[in-house]
């Protein structure tokens, strides 16, 4: 008799288990969105690895030799804001394509940039939609 409840009890444990997992199929899975609005961000174009290594480097105080030398070797691009964030380019379509070679004629350059920004947990990013330089912002450049 005692064996006969064991098996029993292994039996419901296993039919629940199966039934827990079949509804789990059954049910339309959810995914929380990300933090996503349309914004305008105003930045300078650069590469990623001085600001996050060197904290004198900002919005508007830049080696642009750094910069450069940065960019050729295929640092990925960025813009910094005045306040310090770093927003990613991405694109608006999934899989994401390369955002680098609308970025490079802004290289160096103090830009606004409108899309979509996206955040999570500190990240920033932005599908930018339209870009234009801001030429009235002055830039300290070190090694023009």
């Amino acid at each position: 008799m005692k064996g006969s409840l064991g098996l029993c009890f292994l039996v419901c444990v296993g039919m629940s288990i199966l039934a827990l997992s079949q509804a789990a199929k059954n049910t339309p899975k959810t995914t929380a969105p990300a933090d996503e609005s349309k914004a305008t961000i105003e930045g300078l174009v650069r590469d990623v690895a001085c600001p996050i290594q060197n904290l004198e480097a900002t919005a508007t105080h830049l080696s642009m030799k750094c910069l450069l030398a940065c960019a050729r070797k295929g640092s990925p691009l960025v813009i910094l804001t005045k306040d310090g964030d770093l927003y990613l380019p991405i694109s608006d379509e999934m899989p994401d394509t390369d955002q680098r070679q609308k970025l490079m004629p802004f290289l160096g350059k103090y830009v606004r940039a409108r899309g979509t920004v996206y955040e999570r947990k500190g990240t920033h990013a932005i599908a930018i939609s339209d870009i234009e330089e801001l030429k009235d912002v002055h830039l300290n450049i070190e090694d023009q």
